[in-house]
């Protein structure tokens, strides 16, 4: 079996840590030492602390982010404008499908997804650039064609809501189930995460508060 490079190393070492501490939480020192590499790796291969989690996250959320926009593409290249579950399954299909899912791996993921919607470190939302700006304008105007009476304020705290959703269940996936609650299959969240998912988004706009 061929050994993880240092690089990966630290990349892995990183991904744990900062998904269970959260950016500020974690030192570089503790993710050297995890990662069994002289403290100077994370200069020699990503310049900084910052540096590492926009690498972190990114060897997370590409292939997601990619995915959402390969489907996105292709229901706007049909004839008419998508459904809202369809948009609810193009954004949200994602997080299931190229969300890994091997072992630590897949919890130390979604817990990653977790941290950098909640870590207050503007560092955990560093990462993030003009492609992943564009592809989240476009579901924006997708959905407000779809769902034309929510605010873009109301329009995209739902959309938060599906990534938080999906990041909690894909935690709780690679949790030991309760003795009256069995853990379900992945295809079985998945369906059911969609179809929750597109009530929540179709929900009726609330009032503004007077």
């Amino acid at each position: 079996m061929v050994q993880p490079d240092t690089r990966t190393k630290v990349l892995e070492a990183a991904e744990r840590l900062f998904a269970e501490n959260g950016y500020s939480g974690t030192s570089v020192r503790a993710i050297t030492g995890l990662a069994g590499a002289n403290l100077a790796a994370v200069a020699y291969h990503f310049g900084s602390k910052a540096d590492l989690m926009a690498a972190v996250v990114r060897r997370v959320i590409d292939p997601i982010t990619n995915a959402q926009r390969t489907r996105l593409d292709e229901l706007l290249a049909r004839a008419g404008e998508p459904r809202v579950a369809d948009l609810v399954e193009a954004f949200a299909g994602p997080l299931f499908d190229d969300m890994p899912t091997d072992g630590d791996r897949g919890v130390h993921a979604s817990r990653l997804i977790m941290t950098i919607l909640s870590d207050p470190a503007e560092e955990a939302r560093g990462w993030t650039g003009p492609d992943d700006a564009a592809i989240r304008e476009r579901y924006l105007a997708a959905f407000a064609r779809a769902l034309p009476d929510l605010t873009p304020s109301e329009l995209l705290f739902r959309m938060r809501g599906i990534l938080a959703v999906t990041a909690v269940d894909r935690v709780e996936a690679h949790h030991q189930p309760t003795p009256t609650c069995p853990a379900a299959t992945d295809r079985a969240a998945r369906s059911w995460a969609i179809t929750f998912l597109t009530a929540a988004m179709s929900a009726p706009a609330t009032e503004a508060e007077r």
